[in-house]
C-alpha cells in the first residue's frame, strides 16, 4: 500500500492523468501528427507515475542523520527530462521549423499528468481544456485573421543547365517581392541546381513565380516547398 494514499485513489489519479492526456494526443491524432494519441497518454501517465512515487514511495524509508526527503525531486527531473523528449519532435526544413507545438503538447501532457496525480483534478481537467482551446479554436482564429497579415516562407529548388549564371534567378526572386534569406547553389553531373529559401508577401503568388522562373533564359525546373 502506498502510505497516505489508497489505492483506489493512486488508480483515479492515474486513469485521470491518462484520459487527459489522451485528449490532447487525440486532437494532434487527428492533424495527423507524429506524436499522437498513445505518446500523449504515455507522457501524462507516465509523470503522473513519477510524481506519485516522488511524493509518497519513500516517504516510509529511515534516513540517516543530516539526510532529509525531498519530495519534488523526481517530480522535478520530469520537467527537465520532457524536454529532451520535445525536442524529438521539432525537425527543421529549410527555415522553416515543424513540430514545435506537438513539442509543446508533450511538454503540457506531463505537466497535466503530474498536476493529476498531485491530487488537482479540477485544475488537471481547466489545463486540459485551455490546450485544447489553443490547438483548436484558437488555430482557426490565426488562420483565418492572423496569418492574412503575416509572411510565408518557401523553399525554391531551381535546375539550370550546367555553366549558366545563377544571378538572373536571384534577380527575378528580388523583383517578385520574394526576401531572400539563404542561396545554396552546387554543380552536378549534369546541371546546375539553386536551393533558395525565401520570404513572402502573403498576396504573392508561388504559381506565377515558378512559371516566371521556368521562362528565364538557362533554367530547365523550378519547385517550392512550402
Amino acid at each position: 500500500m502506498l502510505p497516505h494514499l489508497g489505492w483506489v485513489e493512486a488508480l483515479a489519479r492515474l486513469a485521470l492523468a491518462a484520459g487527459l492526456g489522451g485528449a490532447i494526443g487525440i486532437e494532434r491524432e487527428l492533424r495527423d501528427r507524429y506524436a499522437g494519441l498513445r505518446t500523449h497518454l504515455l507522457v501524462s501517465l507516465g509523470s503522473a507515475l513519477f510524481t506519485l512515487v516522488s511524493a509518497y514511495a519513500w516517504t516510509g524509508f529511515k534516513f540517516g542523520n543530516g539526510v532529509s526527503y525531498d519530495p519534488t525531486r523526481i517530480a522535478a527531473q520530469v520537467v527537465t527530462g520532457i524536454g529532451f523528449l520535445g525536442a524529438g519532435a521539432i525537425m527543421r526544413q529549410g527555415i522553416s521549423v515543424h513540430g514545435l507545438t506537438t513539442a509543446a503538447t508533450l511538454w503540457m501532457s506531463a505537466a497535466v499528468g503530474m498536476t493529476a496525480a498531485t491530487g488537482f483534478y479540477a485544475v488537471a481537467a481547466l489545463a486540459t481544456a485551455v490546450t485544447l482551446t489553443v490547438l483548436w479554436p484558437l488555430r482557426i482564429f490565426e488562420r483565418r485573421y492572423i496569418d492574412r497579415i503575416r509572411s510565408s516562407s518557401a523553399h525554391i529548388i531551381v535546375d539550370l543547365k550546367l555553366g549558366s549564371d545563377a544571378a538572373p534567378v536571384l534577380r527575378y526572386l528580388e523583383s517578385e517581392r520574394a526576401a531572400l534569406v539563404g542561396v545554396q547553389v552546387s554543380d552536378e553531373a549534369r546541371r546546375r541546381k539553386l536551393v533558395a529559401d525565401v520570404e513572402l508577401e502573403r498576396d504573392v503568388r508561388m504559381v506565377e513565380i515558378i512559371n516566371g522562373l521556368l521562362a528565364l533564359e538557362g533554367v530547365t525546373g523550378a519547385q517550392w516547398v512550402h
